[in-house]
């Protein structure tokens, strides 16, 4: 009996430290569109919504209902984070620039918004390969499917929801 409770022990700490090893989303940095460096963890004890992006997708109006819920939530409690891609029929072909003013001036988007990166395939940023693998979030596995697909992280950092792009 006692071997059996050592064992039963040694698993249960074991699986204790694995958990204690996995990452969070503040573990990643990113950089913004105008090249300033973007420490994740800023957003500690913040709901976030990390949402992939793209200028020329019929999902792009959703720039607009994005803008209007940061406003409305948006602040000491929640952020919103885009994410400009280019993995979706070469959807977001535009540079930084180019991303920020057509975010500015069509939408006039607010919102945190991040330097273009890859959301899947062999060159995927280490943030989205963390946000689609349950071996990496402990979570689940998500693939980016589309333009706007949305990660929601709590306030610990941690993935507990993947929306739709539509």
């Amino acid at each position: 009996m006692r071997t059996l409770i050592l064992i039963f022990s040694m698993i249960l700490m074991n699986t204790i430290i694995q958990a204690q090893e996995k990452k969070t989303f503040y573990d990643f940095k990113a950089t913004t569109l105008e090249g300033k460096p973007f420490d994740l963890s800023s957003c500690k004890g913040k709901k976030v919504l990390v949402v992939n992006t793209a200028s020329k997708c019929g999902n792009t109006p959703q720039y607009a209902k994005l803008e209007e819920m940061y406003k409305k939530y948006g602040g000491d409690h929640f952020v919103i984070i885009g994410f400009p891609e280019n993995n979706f029929l070469s959807q977001e072909p535009g540079t930084n620039e180019e991303i920020r003013e057509f975010c500015t001036k069509n939408y006039g988007v607010t919102f945190p918004m991040m330097s273009k990166i890859s959301v899947k395939g062999k060159d995927i940023d280490p943030l989205y390969q963390w946000l689609t693998s349950k071996d990496e979030n402990g979570v689940m596995d998500a693939p980016v499917k589309w333009n706007f697909q949305k990660f929601m992280i709590d306030e610990t950092g941690h993935l507990v929801g993947v929306c739709a792009p539509t």
